[in-house]
């Protein structure tokens, strides 16, 4: 099982892949909303900011998120893990229901690109 700070890390390392992309990518993910992340095994959640085409992590908490993000997901740590490693794919985590996605329309449809 992954640990909090090895979540923490993929979500640093998947801000500088946001960073790094080309300008389509980096253009869906350049939006400017507030963003948790339930790691639902570890029953924490990572609350911050996308912004800029980066996520700034601003606070890690324990239980579900304390608000309603903008852009909110939800998934175990492996996965999360396993995600930004590139050895699970999101778009078929997502469908199969390991991984949850919640946004508003507008944000889906921008964010249908990082799928």
């Amino acid at each position: 099982m992954a640990t909090i700070t090895e979540c923490r890390g993929a979500l640093d390392r998947l801000s500088d892949n946001l960073a790094r992309a080309n300008d389509g990518v980096r253009g869906a993910a350049a939006l400017d909303r507030t963003l948790s992340c339930h790691i639902t095994d570890l029953d924490t959640t990572f609350t911050g900011r996308l912004a800029d085409g980066r996520i700034e992590v601003l606070d890690t908490v324990q239980g579900p998120p304390p608000a309603k993000a903008q852009i909110r997901l939800a998934m175990s740590g492996d996965d999360l893990v396993a995600m930004v490693g590139g050895e699970l794919n999101f778009a078929k985590a997502w469908a199969s229901g390991r991984v949850r996605l919640e946004a508003g329309i507008r944000d889906l449809i921008r964010l249908r690109s990082l799928l």
